[in-house]
């Protein structure tokens, strides 16, 4: 895994620059993110290795129909030359950690055991936006196994308020 980051993060950051210098940040990781999927389907995994399959057809599979950025064709052209397809979800993972940055955005996932409405969500949103200095893009789940509360769940910050991580902490304290 270490590995194929060290490999993908040259070709995540030549797609940065290439995409924000074009302005077509958010185009790309739409691309990227249609690109990743592929590539990450076992069945696709095996066709892209394939040596009789062209590169054309590669990339065929790897964009989506209608017109796509010739730029970001000829990138994928490139990766399929040097033989890094199979890279491309840690391209696009790094691509939107690059991203992420620029933009000052931080992804935050909610779990919490029961659905929160919208008003709540949003006042999270805001404190965690002051907690971190950055906008937040908020994605929220339900589980129910949380029994009560939420864990907030920021990238390399992890907050769990929910009565099984207290449970979990109180287990763990009572074994010592």
């Amino acid at each position: 895994m270490s590995n194929a980051l060290t490999l993908a993060r040259p070709y995540a950051r030549a797609a940065f620059s290439l995409a924000r210098d074009n302005g077509r940040l958010p185009s790309w990781s739409s691309l990227f993110a249609f690109a990743a999927a592929v590539a990450n389907d076992e069945r696709a995994r095996s066709l892209l290795g394939h040596p009789s399959l062209s590169e054309d057809d590669k990339l065929g599979l790897l964009l989506p129909p209608g017109d796509a950025d010739p730029n970001f064709r000829q990138f994928l052209s490139l990766l399929a030359e040097n033989g890094r397809l199979a890279l491309l979800p840690e391209i696009a993972a790094l691509f939107e950690a690059l991203r992420n940055e620029e933009e000052q955005t931080l992804k935050v996932t909610l779990t919490s055991a029961v659905a929160i409405d919208d008003a709540e969500a949003s006042r999270i949103s805001d404190s965690l936006a002051k907690r971190f200095g950055k906008s937040i893009q908020m994605q929220c789940k339900v589980d129910p196994e949380l029994i009560a509360g939420a864990v907030i769940d920021a990238g390399e910050v992890v907050i769990d308020g929910s009565v099984r991580g207290k449970l979990r902490r109180l287990e763990a304290a009572l074994a010592q």
